[in-house]
């Protein structure tokens, strides 16, 4: 039986990996990205396979738009097995979006943080849902409380880790609301990895980054390990991985208190953009 997943950041990388997996298994992947040419040549490629991919345009920086993408998707897939959360977009200076949110704290975490509450509905309709936020889980980046979006001080590592610390708190706060519904949710590492490095950089940090790609991992090999939480779901609300490697979700870096302040916080910013 077909399933079917929806992958934001599936034109590239490690998304679109995993979406040619799919598909080619007999599976629907819906895909999430702001090139159509891209999207395009996914679709193509998935049109003489056993399953099928569709492409969604949409600038997931802005909670406008993404609000909007999930209403689409919700309207055309009534039941979806398996979101897997890949978008992210690297900048070397600090950029702000129309809607004022930084740029990385909107892509990286408010696109993911919608997208994880907002298809609920979809998702329990299947019958092993799960959510897969590939940000890179377990660092112990201390969180700026009072500059969440790096207005005082940015600097793209560190904005990077310290927003993948607000998805690891996403991930607890679903799980203690979720917890006891199907979906489980899953904060997934995928190690170094020959990503399209998707960003604007400066020329020191652009060299830096050609030649990581070097040496890292190709993104096909992160989609078994994908695919293993996708097919078999953990059985508790909140896991975390390394790849195969399971990852302590009970520590100080994954607080239930720290959880509750990130959502309060959210929930504030969130009310100030029209609906």
């Amino acid at each position: 039986m077909m399933k079917t997943y929806v992958i934001t950041g599936g034109t590239d990388g490690i998304g679109a990996a995993l979406a040619r997996t799919l598909f080619s298994r007999g599976d629907r992947a819906v895909v999430i990205g702001t090139d159509p040419a891209k999207g395009e040549r996914l679709v193509a490629e998935a049109a003489s396979a056993p399953g099928s991919a569709e492409f969604v345009k949409a600038d997931l920086s802005l909670v406008s738009s993404t609000r909007h993408t999930m209403g689409r998707l919700a309207e055309a897939f009534p039941v979806i097995d398996g979101v897997v959360l890949c978008a992210r977009f690297m900048r070397s200076r600090r950029s702000v979006t129309a809607e004022g949110f930084e740029d990385n704290f909107a892509l990286f975490y408010l696109s993911r943080l919608l997208f994880s509450y907002g298809l609920l509905g979809q998702l329990e309709k299947a019958e092993r849902p799960v959510i897969v936020n590939v940000a890179g889980p377990g660092h112990d980046t201390p969180i700026s409380w009072d500059d969440l979006q790096s207005a005082r001080r940015y600097d793209l590592v560190h904005a990077m880790f310290m927003t993948g610390r607000l998805n690891d708190l996403l991930g607890v706060s679903f799980a203690e609301r979720h917890g006891d519904g199907p979906v489980r949710y899953v904060l997934f590492h995928p190690s170094t990895t020959a990503t399209s490095y998707a960003g604007e950089f400066d020329p020191q940090t652009a060299a830096h980054l050609r030649q990581q790609r070097l040496r890292a991992k190709p993104a096909t090999d992160v989609v078994p390990p994908l695919l293993r939480v996708l097919d078999d779901p953990p059985t508790p609300p909140l896991t975390a991985f390394n790849l195969f490697t399971e990852l302590n979700v009970r520590g100080k870096l994954f607080s239930s208190r720290d959880a509750g302040r990130l959502s309060r916080l959210t929930d504030e910013l969130l009310a100030g953009v029209a609906a």
